[in-house]
């Protein structure tokens, strides 16, 4: 997620010379550290995966399992994939300096590809025919819109770690975000609703009974006071922050905004693991 979505950010808010590594975002360190934690954590899971399925623990016995897994599975070839488009985002970010803007693209569309293939892993992987091909491309609209809220996080609060130097940079960046800022919420917002519709079905009786339920009642409950940070963020402190950098009093818009993002920041990570647990259960089961 933070591969695409600090990619993104790249191209949609920054401009010309801004997308050169360094002049606003260090993107070469960022997006190359990103890229190979996520070799690294997709390698580990794909151990685990194999070690979880068989239940051998000696190397030896334990890679026959994991060939037949990458060569032999849908997950395996999902997997595969991500590893291609994590080693091309590495090979693109070589590219910024000369050619910021292509390098930019071309990790924001690996990124894309690498986010998507997670699908796999996820409940729509458990449907066929037709309800298979709708369920996953929801599943790709709605990790592409988190990855770019969480991208657009971390790069606001890399921006804030020195606003006195980036303030104008972070108060137009700030305004120009509330566009895709909304279109961000409305993908998430209807893709999870959908995506609610294909795992338990228009029904929301009982579903409290279970863990999936209660886990994710706290997610929407999360989401939701994401929603109000970031209406908090658009409606008060960015229009503060853009009157205390007419008059020069700046900093405390800038305090106000670290706050802000911190708490939006760690609701946003609590948000993910509990997708990563939510994935791992069905909505049926019951503790």
């Amino acid at each position: 997620m933070l591969l695409f979505g600090l990619a993104a950010f790249g191209l949609y808010s920054l401009r010309g010379p801004e997308r050169i590594s360094g002049v606003v975002v260090h993107f070469r360190a960022l997006l190359l550290a990103t890229a190979l934690f996520g070799l690294l954590l997709s390698a580990a899971a794909m151990l685990c995966m194999a070690w979880a399925m068989s239940g051998v623990t000696d190397w030896n016995e334990l890679l026959p399992h994991i060939e037949m897994m990458v060569f032999e599975t849908d997950v395996g070839l999902s997997w595969s994939v991500r590893i291609a488009a994590l080693l091309l985002a590495t090979i693109a970010v070589a590219l910024n300096r000369p050619a910021p803007t292509a390098s930019l693209w071309l990790v924001t569309l690996s990124g894309a590809v690498a986010l998507a293939t997670l699908a796999w892993a996820g409940h729509g992987a458990m449907d066929e025919g037709q309800r298979r091909n709708w369920h996953f491309i929801t599943d790709f609209m709605h990790l592409w819109a988190a990855g770019g809220w969480v991208g657009a996080l971390a790069a606001f609060a890399l921006l804030l770690r020195q606003a006195e130097r980036r303030l104008s940079v972070l108060a137009r960046t700030l305004t120009g975000f509330e566009t895709v800022g909304a279109v961000i919420v409305v993908v998430i917002s209807v893709t999870g609703v959908v995506n609610y519709l294909f795992i338990v079905g228009p029904r929301v009786d009982g579903l409290l009974d279970s863990t999936y339920g209660q886990l994710l009642a706290l997610k929407v409950a999360l989401f939701a006071a994401m929603l109000v940070f970031a209406a908090l963020n658009r409606f008060h402190l960015t229009p503060l922050l853009e009157q205390a950098r007419q008059t020069g009093e700046h900093r405390a818009a800038v305090n106000a905004l670290r706050r802000s993002m911190v708490l939006e920041l760690s609701v946003a990570v609590t948000i993910l693991a509990l997708v990563a647990w939510l994935g791992t259960l069905s909505p049926e089961m019951d503790y």
